[in-house]
């Protein structure tokens, strides 16, 4: 994981629409950056729907939620459209975020071991500097845990 106090690595990844976004983009507004592992799956949509029932309160603390996993940007539209998500997802197949955020790392499933994405949240502030970072965080939980940590 990268440690806060450090310049967010930059990216540039396209989003539901297949439009290409980057955190350039968002300079000036806090950018709360989760890294789940699939679309549809039970803990990933317990999160997403998490950040979309308290999205009203992100947006009046001019905080942007993005959330990034390798499905494919049409996977993202799919799941964005079914339960309603109204933040950005990005779709980084190639693995250039999830490794530059070092969240790409091994995992261990009943024993069997592979790699994967370690759901992580980082809090990015408005000039790029990362100043939070949640590790393996659990999926119910992280929307309010990033909602209280920026009233912090």
């Amino acid at each position: 994981m990268l440690d806060a106090g450090i310049k967010a690595p930059s990216f540039a990844l396209p989003d539901s629409s297949g439009n290409v976004r980057t955190l350039d983009e968002f300079k000036g507004k806090r950018v709360i950056l989760y890294f789940y592992s699939k679309d549809n799956t039970a803990g990933c949509t317990k999160q997403a729907c998490g950040f979309a029932e308290l999205y009203p309160q992100f947006t009046e603390k001019d905080a942007v939620v993005i959330g990034i996993s390798k499905d494919s940007a049409a996977s993202h539209k799919r799941f964005a459209e079914k339960y309603d998500l109204p933040f950005i997802l990005l779709s980084d197949a190639e693995l250039e975020a999830i490794k530059a955020y070092d969240v790409w790392q091994e995992k261990k499933n009943y024993g069997k071991v592979s790699m994967g994405v370690v759901r992580t949240t980082y809090l990015i502030d408005g000039n790029g500097i990362i100043e939070k970072v949640f590790k393996k965080v659990k999926a119910a939980d992280n929307p309010r845990q990033m909602l209280d940590a920026l009233g912090e």
